[in-house]
C-alpha cells in the first residue's frame, strides 16, 4: 500500500517557519512512495532513492530538515524535502521507503503523524 506523492490534511497547517525550530509545523498523515517511482525524478531534479532519508511536502522549501513522528507508536525519524506531494486527500507528507521502515509505518501504509522543522533552507 502506497502512492507516489500523495496527499494529506491540512489539519494544523501553519506557515513555514512558524513558531520556528523543533516546534510542532503539522499534523495529519504519511504515506510513502510506492516502488514504481524508484529512480524517477523528483520536484528538486534529483533521482528517488528509497534508501534515503527523503520525502515529499507541498509547501516546505527544498532541503528543509523535518523529524517526522508517528503518533501510532512514538518513533521518529528526521528526512529531508525534495520533492512536492502528496496529492492524495487527507496527506501532508510522503516518505521514502527507508523513512517509512524507520517509523515501522510500512504495514499500515498510512499513519497519523506531527512534523516538526528541523531546518528549512
Amino acid at each position: 500500500m502506497v502512492a507516489g506523492c500523495a496527499s494529506g490534511p491540512r489539519s494544523g497547517n501553519r506557515a513555514p517557519g512558524a513558531g520556528g525550530a523543533g516546534a510542532i509545523y503539522q499534523t495529519g498523515q504519511a504515506t510513502y512512495y510506492a516502488d514504481k517511482f524508484r529512480g524517477r525524478r523528483t520536484a528538486s531534479g534529483e533521482r528517488y532513492r528509497a534508501s534515503r532519508l527523503t520525502a515529499a511536502h507541498r509547501a516546505l522549501p527544498f532541503g528543509s530538515r523535518v523529524r517526522v513522528t508517528n503518533q501510532n507508536n512514538g518513533r521518529s525519524v528526521t528526512v529531508r524535502i525534495n520533492d512536492r506531494g502528496p496529492f492524495v486527500g487527507g496527506r501532508i507528507i510522503d516518505l521514502s521507503s527507508k523513512a517509512a521502515r524507520r517509523l515501522r509505518m510500512k504495514r499500515a501504509g498510512v499513519v497519523p503523524v506531527t512534523l516538526q522543522i528541523i531546518s528549512a533552507d
